[in-house]
């Protein structure tokens, strides 16, 4: 790949974080966070991305973002208030930064109408407050070269009483991370009056100058008695660890610690006189002006929304100490070799499987040697497939922030009022289930916003808030990941669901069916209770389509609703595609896995507690609550219906729901950690089948669908209650 490439997928990559952390401090803003530098944790970022834009000639991204970047600095100095307006445009802003860097980083063309409308809203913001909203130009002074083969020291003005003593030499790293210099210079500047001399002496003959290197430093006096120590630390913030640092004050300088922060990268060997690189003094009443240089990237460690740092007069050690311990470091691989990897450990498990049963078929006795060193290569084996699993695993984070988007703009489509509350967006869920969970997400959420929660009026005249409100949720529970959607709506109007299943034929009129066989109508194809198309609904491409996505992933969905207080959807997604503990069991001399997640307990059946219902349907007393009973040999047309139920097991289970199901297998052979392998891409889709994998002895077991096996007998709860 060409270098200019790869620093330009870099960059690309950056904005990602970039992004996020603009989206992170606008919700944070949003939600009551009063903090100064979350504002500027939010120009930083909008700085960044044009920067680096900037360098690729990226123009309409360049243009863009200096608008924004205007507006935000406006608020920054505290000559624009945030008002709830204010928010609205800036969330649309940072929408249309989002498009204009994913459509650069292809190379698709983006909706310049809609971006010069936004545009036109931060000029007029820009104008309004009497700022000018064209390019920023910064006053230059001219640069005086001069040969000098002296000691540089003697050139340093002498430290007053009231005067800081600033030495900043930065290393090569420092331009890596796409800082610049100049720009720490003129941040000094703006403290007040300074005085800067660049120092030369390690610059090398013009033929043998290595530009990947660091040659100059600079010696700096800053003036100021109001100026502290902790505002000139905050300016070199992000560069501490790129560059040697020294902080004197004036007479004092002897009696305070000079903190030195060790370089990332060796120091330049060898000094040579060079050339001197020297401003001129400036006048006493005007502070020096810094030459303007192009732009470059900042680093998106450093733009992340960073910790305020506790000021203290007399803690600089500490400080330099906290400043050394940085980010967390963390490295970019290519998804794909992490799948490899995940897949040479699916390998490894299936390999560890067959050895396994092969000495168990040998005959070795259990507390051999062998055995012992059997079971620790098993600990090892799932201890790696654990440390892999952590690496493909993300939080939902940033896909509950893409849904603030859709949120956004379902409520200005349908002129309501509508606020998005999310929590655990910390949960950890495979990146794959990630990005596939993507789009089923996002018509679920339009979904809420244009079908589940009423009009403005309507709420008010019903008692309620004029605002809906969405809630996003996720979690860990029982080995899966939970994620419900769940608004403050009218709820579900069954009536309304039945009249339109019977008008489309999907039900015959008179059929009866409970309020959660209503619910599930919705999940119909071809469905809908819109009664107009529009750019949200009444296409008939509804829920059936989400139901497909979340099955695929070898999840399921759910819904429940109570009429005048709104409706949740539920899903329940696998922590990962590839491996899961299961349960064997044998079923008509078939082997078959069923997932532990979804097992509560296993039974001995007692003929005695089985109670026979309508139309031959079988239910099972456990500890006083009946559960339907199905046959799971039967069920799969393996065979007949069982006539005698004595010597056979129960595998009792439960969905997220709450709904229980008993299920009768033969024999119960073991539990042990198996790959999945997908029967669509292979075979194709098995009612009652999730998926295969492959066992210790070479056998092919199909793993059980609990979900679907249940679901045919989940009518069976109202003949139950009814009995």
């Amino acid at each position: 790949m060409d270098p200019m490439d790869e620093i330009r997928q870099t960059f690309f990559l950056e904005c990602e974080d970039l992004l996020q952390a603009l989206m992170e401090g606008l919700a944070a803003i949003e939600g009551g966070d009063e903090d100064p530098e979350t504002v500027n944790a939010i120009f930083r970022a909008v700085h960044s991305i044009k920067g680096g834009a900037g360098a690729f000639s990226l123009d309409e991204l360049v243009k863009f973002a200096h608008t924004f970047e205007t507006v935000l600095d406006e608020v920054r100095a505290d000559r624009m208030e945030l008002t709830p307006a204010l928010m609205s445009v800036f969330f649309r802003s940072a929408d249309q930064l989002s498009d204009l860097v994913e459509a650069a980083s292809v190379g698709d063309s983006v909706d310049t109408e809609r971006m010069n409308a936004i545009m036109l809203e931060l000029d007029a913001l820009i104008d309004s407050d009497g700022s000018d909203a064209g390019e920023v130009e910064f006053e230059a002074i001219p640069l005086d070269f001069s040969m000098d083969f002296g000691d540089v020291e003697d050139d340093l003005p002498a430290p007053g009483g009231d005067s800081w003593t600033i030495s900043f030499k930065p290393h090569a790293t420092i331009f890596e991370r796409g800082n610049d210099p100049v720009l720490l210079l003129r941040a000094l500047a703006e403290l007040g009056e300074t005085e800067v001399t660049c120092n030369t002496d390690a610059l090398p003959d013009l033929a043998d100058i290595d530009t990947a290197q660091s040659c100059l430093s600079w010696d700096i006096t800053l003036k100021g008695e109001t100026v502290s120590e902790d505002d000139i630390r905050e300016i070199f913030e992000f560069v501490e660890g790129d560059c040697d640092l020294t902080i004197s004050f004036g007479a004092a300088a002897d009696a305070l610690p000079e903190i030195d922060l060790p370089p990332l990268g060796a120091p330049d060997e060898g000094e040579e006189p060079g050339w001197e690189l020297a401003t001129p003094s400036p006048d006493a009443d005007e502070p020096a002006a810094i030459p303007d240089l192009p732009e470059l990237p900042e680093p998106a460690a450093a733009e992340a929304a960073p910790a305020e740092t506790e000021k203290s007069s007399g803690a600089s050690p500490a400080r330099a100490e906290s400043s050394r311990a940085g980010p967390t470091a963390t490295v970019r691989v290519e998804l794909d070799r992490v799948d490899r990897l995940i897949n040479l450990i699916g390998e490894l498990v299936i390999n560890q499987s067959m050895l396994a049963q092969a000495v168990s078929n040998s005959g070795v006795p259990q507390d051999s040697p062998l055995m012992d060193g059997l079971d620790e290569f098993k600990r090892l084996t799932r201890a790696i497939q654990e440390g892999v699993m952590a690496i493909r695993a993300q939080p939902v984070k940033p896909l509950f922030q893409r849904m603030s988007r859709i949120v956004r703009e379902a409520a200005a489509a349908t002129g309501k009022s509508v606020r998005l509350v999310t929590e655990g967006e910390g949960t950890e869920v495979d990146k794959t289930v990630i990005e596939r969970l993507s789009d089923p997400l996002t018509h679920m959420i339009r979904n809420a916003v244009d079908h589940g929660l009423e009009q403005t009026a309507d709420r008010a005249a019903a008692g309620k808030s004029e605002e809906g409100t969405v809630h996003l949720t996720a979690s860990h529970r029982s080995g899966r990941v939970i994620i419900e959607i769940a608004d403050d709506g009218a709820g579900i109007n069954r009536t309304r669901v039945r009249e339109i299943a019977v008008e489309k034929g999907l039900i015959d009129p008179d059929a009866a069916l409970s309020e959660a066989e209503i619910d599930n109508l919705l999940f119909m194809p071809g469905f809908s209770t819109a009664k107009n198309v529009s750019n949200l609904s009444g296409r008939g491409v509804g829920m059936d389509v989400v139901k497909k996505a979340i099955q695929s992933l070898g999840g399921r969905v759910t819904l429940s609703s109570t009429p005048g207080k709104g409706t949740t959807f539920t899903i329940s997604l696998p922590l990962t595609l590839a491996i899961l503990d299961g349960m064997l069991v044998r079923v008509a001399d078939q082997t078959k896995v069923v997932p532990l997640t979804d097992v509560v307990e296993t039974l001995k059946l007692n003929p005695s507690q089985v109670h026979g219902l309508s139309n031959a349907d079988r239910g099972i007393m456990v500890r006083g609550e009946f559960v339907p009973l199905v046959d799971v040999a039967c069920e799969l047309g393996y065979r007949p219906p069982l006539d005698k139920l004595s010597h056979h097991v129960v595998v009792l289970t439960e969905t997220e729901g709450g709904s229980r199901t008993a299920f009768i297998v033969d024999q119960i052979l073991d539990q042990r950690q198996v790959v999945i392998k997908g029967l669509e891409e292979n075979y194709h889709s098995v009612p009652g089948i999730a998926a295969a994998t492959i066992l210790g002895n070479g056998e092919i077991a199909l793993i059980l669908d609990v979900a679907a096996l249940a679901t045919g007998r989940n009518r069976l709860s109202d003949v139950i209650r009814a009995a």
